[in-house]
């Protein structure tokens, strides 16, 4: 996970409180990163605690005033996923996995644990506070590739359309986070210009436009912005009208 200073955020959705958000990592410059960047989307959330091992976290008294736990696969005295159940279940909280392991199997039995959420490390910033959002907002928030794995074997994780689902393509769009489908809108619209405009236009640098635009190429299959704006017209990614306002 990129744990730099977090970008410019749209204005968050009023809240009569902020998301208390617990932190679970055995590396303190980990914890470190995770409660600046937490703590860089204020007003809209906040962090409650922080734990380092199974035990800690399962005992840790900020878990009564927390609605999402980052939790991190490896704690300092278990797996993760040893502790996972009896955390959701006997806390109540929602739980974003947040990990380094890019082994498909390790997230699933995560969910199957009863996290709602999984972000690897390797993504940029701005999708861990997307995912606690998503998560507390009582959605989901998975890869794309965990997409048809997950509503084959995970309970009550059902969809209306299971079958268009199943479609490497469809899963691939499905796992476009509002953020990416913003971005993916804003390099339609602003096809020939520059990076710069286009990260202007959403109010984010370059650096994180490139970053956003590494992740959204890979869930694509694209290469570059040109096969975006392709991809993204053919399959109704955009709203005509930008479409129509785009000159390339």
């Amino acid at each position: 996970m990129n744990v730099s200073t977090y970008p410019a955020r749209q204005a968050p959705v009023a809240r009569a409180r902020p998301i208390r958000v617990l932190l679970a990592d055995d590396h303190a410059i980990m914890l470190w990163g995770l409660r600046q960047l937490v703590e860089s989307s204020s007003p809209a959330m906040t962090v409650s605690g922080t734990a380092s091992s199974c035990s800690e976290l399962l005992s840790h008294p900020a878990l009564a005033d927390t609605d999402v736990v980052l939790l991190d696969l490896g704690l300092r005295d278990a797996s993760s996923l040893g502790c996972l159940p009896r955390l959701v279940s006997e806390s109540g909280v929602k739980v974003v996995v947040l990990t380094a392991d890019p082994n498909p199997k390790q997230h699933r039995d995560a969910v199957l644990g009863g996290a709602r959420g999984v972000v690897l490390k390797s993504q940029p910033s701005d999708a861990v506070l997307e995912a606690v959002e998503r998560v507390h907002a009582g959605e989901v928030s998975f890869d794309g590739s965990l997409m048809s794995m997950l509503l084959d074997s995970v309970p009550g994780m059902t969809s209306t359309r299971s079958v268009q689902a199943r479609d490497p393509t469809t899963r691939s769009i499905e796992s476009l986070t509002p953020k990416e489908r913003e971005v993916v809108s804003a390099v339609v619209q602003h096809c020939s210009a520059k990076s710069l405009v286009v990260a202007a236009a959403l109010g984010m640098s370059e650096h994180t436009l490139r970053n956003h635009l590494t992740v959204i190429y890979s869930k694509l299959g694209v290469h570059g912005k040109l096969e975006l704006y392709v991809f993204a017209v053919e399959h109704g990614l955009t709203q005509p009208k930008a479409i129509a306002r785009v000159v390339c």
